[in-house]
């Protein structure tokens, strides 16, 4: 029993010597730990020592120690025969967990992706929608990063937001809000959104540009729609213009090019041939209001055949013949009025041969303009090739801008000459019907007169 003990008190010393040398060497770092261990390393042995001396006197609290120290440690051997056991059946559920999410991990990964595709392409497609325009947010953008499963609050706010964009939808709002004009300038306007249909201010429709959604005013809205945009915006009418097509007939009207724009698409041919048309109309009218006048002047002339005037070519042309005296031989004097006619003549023609050839011209200068508009086509495409067609669409304006130009110009010219032509030829037909009747009341023979037969006396 005596040399058990002495074992035990070796043993125990010992571990507390490695203990403690261990100790003093983790403690060597700085001094004053240095000192601090070694205080306590004293102490401890100093504590072991009586100890160890008071179980040595006492060999049956050495043996009850002893028995305490197996009773401890077969309570630990259970202890941890439990915890391996429940170890194991842990391992065994984590197996079993591990196996069926494998199994469902791909279906997971599918709902979840699909779930992720649609977001980000609804958050794309609403990204310049109007809804955004009053308070309500987009969805979240949704990652695949962000592990197998979606966490419920994910799923919450995407449910969240949708809700209220859908009845963002339904209703109308007042606000106001920066809107850039035409030249760019940014103030601050009364916008008025109505769903996700049209966004309006001051009678004109608006855009949304850049990634940011910034207010723009549209390039050309209609003027009916401006008037009744304008109403409703003031209160007083129910009506509104709206594009159901989600501005896509407002970028139909915004390059659809006014008239003074498809005028200058036409380039240098085009200002030609609009120039020719315009001098052309000009000089008709100009024509057209002149035998106006000579018909009114030729109209008061034949009711006063008696008394001839200068300002008609009736009274000029009757003034010339009736200079001439009846000793002239007929032929003399048809002669002498042909030429009285000839010499009216073209005043009452003015301006007809410069028209027809103003026609005649236009649609071969419209023509030119074609040429010039293709060759100009074909040398964008030479250089840049066919993959923009906007780089194209300038030759290809002119050359179809230009041929109506010219054929826009010829029509009314042509319209004009033969106007011009039919007034000039009724007037010409009067001249000539007047003169006739004059020369052959000149030509016929003057009556001769008859004696006067003496009255029978009546018988009563």
């Amino acid at each position: 029993m005596s040399k058990r003990t002495w074992r035990v008190g070796a043993t125990v010393t010992a571990a507390f010597v490695a203990a403690l040398t261990g100790l003093s060497a983790q403690a060597q770092n700085t001094p004053n730990a240095i000192e601090t261990l070694k205080a306590d390393r004293q102490a401890e042995e100093a504590r072991d020592n009586q100890r160890l001396a008071a179980l040595v006197e006492d060999p049956e609290a050495l043996e009850r120690a002893l028995e305490d120290a197996q009773a401890e440690l077969a309570t630990l051997k259970q202890q941890r025969q439990s915890l391996e056991a429940r170890r194991e059946a842990q391992q065994e559920r984590q197996n079993a967990l591990a196996s069926r999410r494998d199994e469902q991990d791909s279906d997971l990964t599918a709902v979840r992706d699909v779930l992720v595709r649609q977001s980000s392409e609804l958050r794309d497609s609403l990204h310049d929608s109007w809804l955004t325009l009053g308070g309500a947010q987009l969805p979240p953008r949704l990652s695949k990063d962000a592990g197998r499963i979606l966490e419920p609050g994910q799923l919450e706010t995407l449910a969240d937001r949708l809700m209220l964009l859908t009845a963002a939808s339904a209703q109308g709002v007042r606000q106001e809000a920066s809107v850039a004009d035409h030249s760019g300038e940014r103030q601050r306007q009364d916008v008025i959104r109505l769903g996700d249909f049209l966004a309006f201010s001051n009678g004109e429709w608006l855009q949304r540009q850049g990634e940011e959604g910034h207010l723009v005013v549209a390039e050309r809205t209609p003027e009916k729609a401006q008037e009744l945009l304008s109403a409703f915006q003031a209160g007083e009418t129910n009506q509104v213009v709206l594009d159901p097509t989600k501005r896509r007939v407002i970028d139909a009207l915004a390059q659809q090019p006014s008239l003074m724009e498809r005028f200058q698409q036409g380039g240098a041919v085009g200002y030609v041939v609009v120039a020719l048309g315009v001098l052309g109309l000009l000089v008709a009218l100009a024509q057209y209001l002149y035998l106006l006048k000579v018909t009114v002047a030729l109209r008061r002339q034949r009711k006063h055949m008696e008394k001839l005037n200068d300002d008609n070519p009736l009274g000029r042309v009757l003034k010339r013949f009736k200079k001439l005296g009846r000793e002239h031989a007929p032929e003399a004097l048809e002669a002498r009025l042909d030429e009285a006619l000839l010499a009216e003549l073209p005043r009452l023609e003015r301006g007809q041969p410069l028209i027809k050839l103003l026609a005649a011209i236009a649609p071969l200068l419209g023509l030119l303009g074609t040429v010039t508009g293709m060759i100009v086509t074909f040398q964008s495409i030479t250089v840049f090739g066919t993959g923009d067609p906007q780089l194209m669409a300038g030759g290809i304006s002119q050359a179809l801008v230009t041929t109506v130009l010219g054929l826009i110009t010829a029509v009314p010219l042509l319209f004009a000459h033969t106007a011009l032509s039919s007034r000039s030829r009724h007037l010409v037909g009067i001249l000539e019907g007047q003169a006739s009747a004059v020369l052959a009341e000149r030509l016929m023979p003057e009556p001769v007169p008859q004696p006067s037969q003496p009255h029978e006396p009546v018988l009563a």
